[in-house]
């Protein structure tokens, strides 16, 4: 009798749905830690639509910006572990840890990798009046008056931030950092005349280097972007140690269930593998992601051991 009636209970068990099979049931947040107007706002929102098309609930994006990300971050990681808040990521969650001492958050274990969306270059800008037409004029100038040319950043300790340490290590250029709070702001600081330099993904400057609001000097990568033909890489324009890529992606809080993480997963594949989304990515310079869950959490660890190193030899300095 017992045995019948655990078997019994088992099966009732066995036929209930998941949370996966039913989520989502409401509205899902999409934080991003940033401003609008930069890459991981944008990726984000072409994610979120097709979700919301996919799911048939709305997925929509709450821009938190703030610290470098972690103000938007740490909501995320305090959310309730439900599916219903995500947090769009980018390759700056890995450079945090060397941005502070300490984080409101555990940056291994509080936040759980669901998948990558996309994959992109990053771009070398100046003002559409600038005097620098090619890589070496620039690179030439920064040498001989160090200091006298500034470059933005979306913060300190940013992606952005640490692609142009880089750049200036490759080089031997001197700029001096200016940091905003966002990808997004920078450029806006560099339309304005504000800022010298910006190298910052493909998506965020593409369409004003061809609203001829910004110069392009150089890309990275193997080859050329497709919708900047004229655009030179950075090993065609002279700068061959210079290789930065940076990633965007999508998290979510500490406990969220397996399965609703794959299933997460699953949806973001499918729709960042869609031929319109492709089609626009590819238009960016960028590269669809969708990775799983455990070779996206390989991946950040990987980062992390890597942008801490070039921060310390930055000598970016833990707030």
């Amino acid at each position: 009798m017992l045995i019948r009636l655990i078997s019994t209970i088992a099966l009732v068990c066995a036929s209930l749905p998941s949370h996966a099979q039913t989520w989502p049931t409401k509205p899902v947040r999409v934080i991003v830690p940033y401003s609008a107007g930069g890459t991981t706002d944008f990726v984000a929102r072409q994610v979120a639509q097709k979700l919301t098309e996919s799911t048939g609930k709305s997925f929509f994006v709450e821009n938190k910006p703030g610290a470098s990300g972690t103000i938007g971050t740490m909501q995320v990681a305090r959310a309730a572990p439900d599916g219903y808040t995500l947090l769009a990521n980018d390759t700056t969650y890995t450079m945090l840890p060397s941005l502070f001492k300490t984080l409101p958050w555990d940056h291994e274990h509080d936040l759980v990798p669901v998948t990558t969306i996309a994959q992109t270059p990053v771009i070398l800008i100046v003002p559409a009046g600038s005097q620098f037409k090619n890589l070496q004029q620039l690179i030439t100038f920064a040498k001989q008056n160090p200091g006298k040319l500034n470059f933005g950043s979306g913060g300190a300790g940013s992606s952005t931030h640490l692609a142009a340490e880089v750049f200036e290590k490759s080089s031997g250029a001197a700029l001096t950092h200016i940091p905003y709070k966002g990808a997004g702001e920078a450029l806006m600081g560099l339309i304005a005349g504000n800022v010298d330099v910006l190298i910052t993904a493909t998506p965020t400057a593409i369409p004003q280097v061809k609203g001829g609001k910004a110069r392009a000097l150089a890309v990275t990568g193997g080859s050329r972007v497709p919708t900047l033909p004229d655009v030179p890489t950075f090993a065609e324009a002279g700068l061959k140690d210079y290789k930065v890529t940076n990633w965007f992606g999508l998290a979510a809080p500490k406990g969220t269930p397996p399965e609703l993480v794959k299933k997460l997963q699953s949806e973001v594949q499918k729709g960042v593998q869609s031929a319109d989304i492709k089609e626009r990515l590819a238009s960016m310079g960028a590269q669809p992601g969708g990775i799983p869950s455990a070779e996206f959490a390989k991946l950040i660890k990987q980062d992390t051991v890597t942008w801490t190193q070039v921060a310390k030899a930055a000598n970016v300095k833990p707030e």
